[in-house]
């Protein structure tokens, strides 16, 4: 970073109340949307600051009124401490800052934890999906239908299959006759794509404030006393169902291979790691979930797996224009993956449903 930028930046975080004296900014973590930055001061005070991606987030405004209401009920509607509790720093009044670099906003740094970017161990999944599981705890009873929909149908499976369709059709890049396979595995399971909306149009069952993004580093983990402290990255914070939030936990954290592995004999569904992950989420959340949301929860797993996989591989139909990639074939690779997950999950489907049961305290 230019003594420029970061001068300018020094500008800009001081811009934010109370925050003064600083002495530093430099980059912060492994985010691919936002860019993230560590403000520290003489006090040693310190926050993190961020430049919004307004190309991805267009309504910054309503994008920041979500993010408000939510940590302003969690810190209302949890026994957490204060400091544990993720605040946006206001300027001005407002809760963030628009720039010619920019949108910009503040929060404080939450010292008590870490963003782990794998945690391979059932303790660390269980702490996991326990930070997720109180997130809904504590935000159940915030009026859903009040957020808005940061991105448009974002979980609406049925609309990723008209896109998928629309690109297999369209074929863009002449990709589609090498990838007959993986179009006919998603075109086979069409019918798990109206099942969660469809329950949720038809009031069967109950939209809530979903995070939407529940892989294990979007939550502040104490490494060591193994607890969850808070969830952050609530840019994707949207009214949805909670299978949403715990079939993406599971989704991307109960494989044993890497997501864009080759090599398909070491990607499996760990029935160990679903366990842990179902004993914390449920753990903390399962009092307040409808008969219909226990009934489901598992297959939120499913549905997850298979939409993300179906969004690899209409990415990579379309030339790998939505996702990053860092060699040729990476999204095809992506998408095998979570396909071959969906069939070991269709597998052991009564394990996974059985095992919300347990922890839900349901017996059959």
């Amino acid at each position: 970073m230019s003594e420029t930028n970061k001068n300018r930046l020094i500008a800009i975080a001081e811009a934010f109340d109370g925050v003064e004296g600083v002495t530093n900014v430099s980059q912060y973590g492994m985010g691919h949307i936002n860019d993230t930055y560590l403000v520290e001061t003489k006090g040693k005070e310190k926050y993190i600051l961020q430049r919004i991606n307004d190309k991805i987030f267009t309504d910054v405004d309503k994008l920041m009124q979500n993010i408000v209401g939510v940590t302003e009920y969690i810190s209302a509607h949890t026994a957490a401490p204060k400091e544990e509790c993720l605040r946006v720093i206001p300027t001005s009044g407002k809760p963030y800052l628009r720039t010619e670099e920019g949108c910009f906003r503040t929060y404080n740094f939450i010292s008590a934890g870490v963003s782990i970017e794998h945690v391979p161990t059932a303790e660390g999944l269980y702490v996991s999906a326990k930070g997720f599981g109180a997130f809904q705890a504590a935000l159940d009873g915030y009026p859903a239908e009040t957020l808005f929909d940061s991105i448009p149908d974002f979980h609406n499976t049925a609309v990723r299959f008209k896109k998928f369709v629309a690109a297999v059709e369209n074929d863009v890049c002449g990709r589609r006759a090498s990838v007959q396979k993986e179009i006919d595995f998603v075109t086979d399971r069409q019918r798990y794509c109206d099942r969660v909306v469809g329950a949720l149009d038809r009031g069967e069952l109950p939209y809530r404030v979903t995070h939407n993004d529940t892989k294990v580093n979007n939550v502040l983990i104490d490494v060591v006393n193994m607890r969850p402290v808070t969830v952050i990255d609530l840019d994707t914070v949207m009214r949805g169902s909670i299978l949403y939030d715990f079939g993406d936990g599971v989704r991307s954290g109960a494989s044993t291979g890497a997501e864009d592995e080759r090599d398909l004999t070491k990607v499996n569904f760990s029935k160990e790691l679903y366990a842990a992950y179902a004993k914390g989420f449920v753990g903390e959340v399962g009092g307040r979930l409808t008969e219909a949301e226990i009934g489901m929860l598992h297959f939120g797993a499913i549905l997850m797996t298979y939409e993300c996989g179906m969004r690899f591989l209409t990415d990579y139909l379309e030339g790998d224009t939505y996702f990053k990639t860092h060699r040729e074939g990476q999204n095809l690779d992506r998408a095998r993956t979570q396909f071959k997950m969906v069939q070991d999950m269709e597998a052991e489907e009564e394990f996974m449903r059985e095992t919300v049961m347990k922890y839900a305290g349901k017996r059959n």
